[in-house]
Parts: structure tokens; C-alpha cells; sequence
């Protein structure tokens, strides 16, 4: 196996960077690639995070990041209702074109907080209980109120609001059911295996 392959991560808030950190891990687990991730930004919402990736995109240009550059940069935020084609594009419009064919967006549509409960079996077998999703719901807070609920549930505290469950969830999930019911969630797994494969293919590391 190669020397590890470095990628950065810009997300609005912990919860997005709770779940995303061991989704990215499993996946690149999956294809074969070694990876060390590196969270540029993980506070502030979504404004904040695009702006630091702008921001980081021209340090980059310039040279003054002093370490080895990413292979792959994945900016995470909220579909918020818009769709998450609608902030795809959003981070596609603040991406350079230099780092295009590095990018990766998550865009959970609505709300990070559905990607935890995307797939309720292995949830159940985590937390104890199995949670209805149901169609999508745009209010404000619905998911995370809905997952602290499905923590209670479960007979646990919620120390964290459910996003403590997030390497075991991450562990268990079947990628393929969670995929099948939420299309924002299917949208990121495959961008990110297929960049993944890539650069297998194309720049020589080793698969496993």
C-alpha cells in the first residue's frame, strides 16, 4: 500500500463532521485507498464553510499551505430544502478549476440528521430502536429532534443529541438500503467511490 492519501474536509458543524469523518474512512477502506483526512472547517455553518474553502483554495494556488496537498477536498452542507443538485452546484460554483476534479459534495437534503437514520435497521441494531423516517420533511429541526427522540427511545441518554452514535452507525450502515432511501445520501457515496477508483486507476495506488 502507498503512503496515505490526504483528504480535506469543510462541513458546517460537528454533526457533519461526526458522521462524514467514518463514512469517508469506510469508503475508502472499501476501495482500497489509505487515507488521512484532515478537517479544515467544522464550525459555523454553512456560510462559514464555503468561505473557508475559497479561502483555502487560493492559499493552495499561492503555496502557502505548507503541507502535502489534499488528492481529494469534500465540502459538506445542508440541501436545506433547496435540493441537494441546488448545493451541489452551489459548492461546484465556489470550486476553482484547478481543484475541480477534487471536489466532493455532501449535501444531505434536508438536514445531516437524516443521514443518521437513512438506514433504520442497522440503527436498531445500534441504538435499540427503530426509527421512522417517513417522506421528507423540511421544518427546521425535524431530523435532529427526530433522532435525539430515537436515541431516548433506544433507552439512552442523549448526551450528544444521537451524533455520539455516529462510528457505530457509520459501522453498521448498509450503504446500499441507506443509498435507496435517501437519494442526497446515494449522491455523495457514489462521487466519493468513484473519485476514490480514479485515482486508483489513474495515479497508482495500490489497492488493497
Amino acid at each position: 500500500m502507498s503512503s496515505a492519501v490526504p483528504i480535506d474536509l469543510f462541513v458546517e458543524d460537528h454533526a457533519h463532521e461526526a458522521l462524514l469523518v467514518p463514512l469517508i474512512r469506510r469508503i475508502a477502506s472499501e476501495e482500497g485507498v489509505d487515507v488521512v483526512l484532515r478537517v479544515r472547517s467544522a464550525r459555523g455553518g454553512h456560510g462559514r464553510a464555503i468561505e473557508e474553502f475559497r479561502v483555502y483554495q487560493r492559499l493552495l494556488e499561492k503555496g502557502a499551505i505548507l503541507n502535502s496537498p489534499p488528492a481529494l477536498i469534500v465540502v459538506g452542507i445542508d440541501g436545506n430544502c433547496v435540493t441537494f443538485a441546488k448545493k451541489r452546484c452551489e459548492i461546484q460554483g465556489a470550486t476553482q478549476t484547478a481543484f475541480r476534479d477534487r471536489a466532493v459534495a455532501a449535501c444531505p437534503d434536508p438536514h445531516i440528521e437524516r443521514w443518521f437514520l437513512a438506514d433504520p435497521e442497522s440503527f436498531h441494531e445500534v441504538v435499540g430502536h427503530r426509527p421512522t423516517v417517513g417522506s421528507k420533511k423540511c421544518a427546521r429541526d425535524h431530523y435532529k429532534q427526530l433522532l435525539g427522540q430515537a436515541v431516548r427511545d433506544g433507552g439512552h441518554p442523549t448526551t450528544l443529541g444521537g451524533i455520539e452514535f455516529a462510528d457505530e452507525l457509520v459501522d453498521r450502515m448498509d450503504l446500499y438500503r441507506a443509498g435507496k432511501a435517501d437519494g442526497s445520501f446515494k449522491a455523495f457515496v457514489e462521487d466519493l467511490r468513484a473519485k476514490l477508483r480514479g485515482m486508483v486507476r489513474g495515479e497508482g495506488i495500490d489497492a488493497a
